[in-house]
């Protein structure tokens, strides 16, 4: 993409996301995130009225007085966008193409993020890591990461969302939010999911397309497998053909669905043919 329009459309996401951002999710964000933990800073001398829970037993052992330690709320969060960059999220056919909602989607969570003083980093996957780009602060560092969404070409088609989560196990150390953002086009990530769940606070959004559920019965169709490039002809005028995929589609959402269900984390199912801003909000505000 040339530079020029690149730098238009960078433009065109920055106003709407930050936009969406500071209008309706500024609030909803901190209150849906506010659980940071707490972060000690030192020991000093009880006082009457101290919690005895607080007490730093070694301490008053060394010293033979009471000593507690002294916890500050963490006020500064780290935000992680894991975003899935495989071929099936160029497909979009009842509406958007899933890659475009996915890119407004994480520029209205890294927005919502410096808004609150937090750090964002991004990790790019296909059925590898594609870049890591560490969590920094600032605004130029937001348009850095939509420049990247926009223009970015991965070197796999795939999907491998338990490297994705593995990596970002490995290489954040502190607790963070991270936001997984995929169509979840994969198997077998439930147990990965359920690990990282326990250290961070993992939240997924599933962007699919009505299409990938039910085809229209147009007759003879060539289609093409986004992620190995496979091509075949489908015979949408049959009802077999269209109950086959109706059937797999529903045995694909019951297994996703069980797999957020088993580790614990919150989700959120967005189509590409609706406005993302409400399930966001609501998911807010469930965490709220």
């Amino acid at each position: 993409m040339e530079t020029t329009e690149l730098l238009k459309k960078v433009r065109k996401i920055e106003i709407k996301t930050r936009g969406l951002s500071r209008e309706m999710f500024s609030g909803q964000y901190s209150s849906a995130f506010k659980g940071r933990g707490m972060a000690f800073t030192e020991v000093r001398e009880y006082q009457y009225g101290d919690d005895i829970r607080s007490i730093d037993w070694n301490v008053t052992a060394r010293l033979n007085h009471p000593y507690v330690k002294v916890f500050d709320e963490e006020r500064e969060l780290t935000v992680m966008l894991l975003i899935d960059v495989s071929g099936s999220n160029a497909f979009g056919a009842a509406g958007r193409i899933k890659e475009s909602m996915i890119t407004e989607i994480a520029g209205v969570l890294a927005f919502s993020a410096i808004s609150n003083n937090d750090k964002v980093g991004v990790i790019f996957f296909s059925s590898g890591i594609e870049k890591f780009i560490p969590p920094k602060k600032g605004t130029s560092h937001i348009l850095r990461i939509i420049r990247e969404l926009i223009d970015f070409r991965p070197k796999d088609q795939g999907t491998d969302i338990s490297i994705a989560l593995k990596y970002m196990r490995n290489a954040i150390k502190k607790r963070s939010v991270a936001f997984l953002l995929s169509d979840f086009n994969d198997k077998a990530f439930g147990d990965a999911l359920s690990i990282v769940n326990k250290k961070h606070d993992l939240v997924c959004i599933r962007v699919y397309d009505q299409r990938e559920k039910a085809l229209p019965r147009s007759g003879l169709m060539k289609l093409q497998d986004a992620e190995t490039g496979q091509g075949f002809w489908v015979d949408t005028s049959s009802r077999a053909v269209r109950d086959g995929l109706r059937d797999w589609s529903m045995e694909q959402d019951r297994m996703i669905r069980a797999a957020f269900t088993r580790a614990g984390v919150d989700a959120v199912e967005i189509s590409t043919e609706q406005d993302f801003v409400p399930p966001l909000m609501q998911l807010f505000k469930r965490r709220s």
